[in-house]
């Protein structure tokens, strides 16, 4: 068509309705780096809007001009080619894949200065793994794809091939190592794929050097969901089950824009506390702890990853009556997290008097303090070990249990206590005793073989407390009983003791041996997470709740100053005694009979 006067005019119509078009839908806002199929889809449907503006523009204008139906959708189609096109020159660009896409015949998607990654994953999740904007090229060059499923073996995806079935695994491996392609690192893209490859294989392939990694956790609230963040996994993961998948939001709405207060703060549980909190949007966070070197690395990892969120630290024991009370009367929480306790078994059972002034005491102080600052809520941390209590820990956490729900309830302020089990790679537990004594070369020291306890990951058992909490702070009525988490089934500490030999690509028995050295005072073969007075009911997923059977009586005040000057002057036997019969009280059967627990 020979260039007239019409065609000019009619170009710049178009160019006029396009102009209309973008101000009415803003195509532009979206970043062409980022672009994917939905905005492929906006761009043509910008394009037929701007045909349809342009036919009734000219129409209204000049209903004479030459052109008809066709040439306005064939401009429309070329406006939407071009418009795409421009889009994923750019993207490609940004990924410094344009050449390698152009040019490359085969599916052999890898950078020889890059260290090779292996995927483990479906086809679906592979594809949208690949398809993240985080430009995984500038880290690893993936070498292909594992699948469960068989089926998907030949697919390619983004220039990525299914190399086989993850029951294939070892032959896959071997062909890559025959072509000279070994995997630096392998990537597991769901906790499914990582359980069925057991711990003698990921221990020989840990010995080996390749590194294991996943993507960022369900249970670390901060993260981001939408780029592809590796870390490496770390044995306590290797080690647990499948975690309890929860839905963020619960907790997200429990603490956002609310004033939080953390004791214990630098501790295991409580400096994991302190992160989920702080990630979910806390208007000010509090972390106490007595300890100054706990307490001085926590707040600073907290001012590293939230440098904008109010915070405070402080110095508090909370045995200090009068020092809790004026830090909870300065920073006005609305919600305390109590995770302040003396929790070794063996240390508390040898310092009777300090177990019993830091668990049962410290609780009350935090409870009456809490209460009088006028917090909304009160939540205690305790342990599977407060059930049937064999320890002066166990008992200690019970009675506390009992102090913090009478001395921080009756009034406005909800008052829960959260139960559960032992927690992979906590201070003092057993994973990291058994690193360093096969570190050493062993032995791998056990009590008795025959006990077994419920384990979860540290993020995992805070991700429940917090929903676990939120779940309260919603419900019409104040919990009755004791929320408890879902620890999955017990596991011998035998076979964790194998396992982490197994991941360190050792033999049990022939590179390590395993001693039997006999249970020590307190210690039990099993725990349990519900009491003999008590029945367990579904809370919500992943979390019971532990009702009595019975009202609880109630503590004489009296009861509780006698178990202070006791452990004050260090009576160990007094504290003992008189720890272990309020227990009793506690523990009782039936409907009680004795309303308050009088002074004896």
């Amino acid at each position: 068509m020979p260039f007239t006067r019409d065609t000019l005019l009619q170009a710049t119509l178009y160019g006029l309705a396009a102009f209309i078009v973008e101000l009415a839908f803003r195509v532009e806002r979206a970043p062409w780096r980022f672009v994917s199929a939905t905005d492929h889809l906006r761009l043509l449907r910008s394009a037929v809007l701007t045909a349809a503006a342009f036919l009734v523009i000219t129409r209204l204008t000049h209903p004479g001009i030459d052109g008809g139906l066709r040439t306005v959708a064939g401009a429309a189609l070329i406006q939407a080619a071009l418009l795409s096109a421009l889009r994923v020159i750019r993207r490609s660009l940004h990924e410094r894949m344009l050449l390698d896409s152009v040019l490359r015949l085969g599916p052999a998607s890898m950078h020889p200065a890059l260290p090779r990654l292996l995927i483990i994953g479906s086809a679906s999740e592979a594809e949208a793994f690949l398809r993240a904007p985080a430009g995984l090229g500038e880290r690893y060059a993936p070498i292909g794809v594992v699948s469960p499923l068989d089926r998907e073996t030949g697919d390619e995806l983004r220039g990525v091939c299914v190399l086989g079935s993850i029951a294939d695994f070892d032959s896959v491996l071997a062909r890559l190592r025959d072509s000279g392609l070994s995997p630096a690192a392998i990537l597991f893209l769901t906790d499914s794929a990582m359980s069925t490859f057991g711990a003698e294989r990921l221990g020989r392939l840990k010995t080996e050097g390749v590194r294991l990694l996943r993507r960022h956790g369900v249970v670390e609230m901060g993260a981001a969901a939408n780029t592809p963040q590796l870390r490496e996994i770390s044995i306590e993961e290797l080690l647990s089950r499948p975690p309890v998948r929860l839905d963020p939001e619960p907790v997200r709405a429990l603490v956002s824009g609310r004033r939080v207060l953390v004791t214990g703060a630098g501790g295991s549980i409580g400096s994991e506390l302190c992160r989920q909190i702080a990630a979910s949007g806390c208007a000010h966070l509090t972390m106490v702890d007595a300890s100054e070197y706990n307490l001085f690395h926590i707040e600073r990892e907290i001012a590293e990853r939230h440098p904008l969120l109010s915070r405070r630290e402080a110095l508090c024991d909370v045995r200090d009556a009068a020092r809790v009370q004026r830090v909870f009367t300065e920073m006005k929480p609305d919600i305390i997290f109590h995770a302040a306790a003396l929790k070794h078994v063996t240390l508390v059972e040898n310092h009777p008097c300090e177990g019993v002034r830091t668990n049962v005491l410290g609780t009350r102080n935090v409870a009456v303090a809490a209460k009088a600052c006028g917090a909304a809520h009160l939540a205690l941390i305790s342990t599977d070990k407060a059930v049937a209590p064999t320890s002066v820990m166990g008992a200690a956490k019970r009675v506390a249990e009992a102090v913090a729900r009478q001395y921080g309830g009756g009034g406005d302020m909800r008052v829960s206590i959260v139960r559960f089990g032992n927690v992979l790679g906590s201070a003092g537990s057993v994973v990291p005793i058994f690193k360093s004594q096969i570190a050493r070369g062993g032995p791998i020291t056990l009590t008795h073989a025959e006990v077994e306890r419920y384990f979860m990951t540290i993020p995992e058992a805070v991700q429940l407390v917090l929903r676990a909490v939120a779940l309260s702070m919603i419900a019409s009525e104040p919990e009755a009983g004791v929320l408890t988490l879902e620890m999955g089934e017990p596991v011998k500490i035998i076979d964790l003791a194998r396992r982490m030999i197994e991941l360190q690509g050792l033999t049990p028995g022939r590179d390590i041996d395993i001693q039997i050295t006999g249970l020590r005072p307190g210690e039990k073969l099993t725990e349990t997470l519900v009491d003999v007075n008590e029945v367990a009911r579904l809370k919500a997923p992943g979390i019971m709740e532990a009702v009595r059977l019975a009202p609880a009586p109630i503590i004489a005040d009296e009861r509780l100053a006698e178990l202070d000057a006791l452990a004050e002057v260090g009576d160990e036997a007094g504290v003992r005694a008189r720890l272990f019969a309020l227990v009793e009280d506690l523990r009782q059967v039936g409907p009680s009979k004795v309303v308050k627990i009088r002074a004896s």
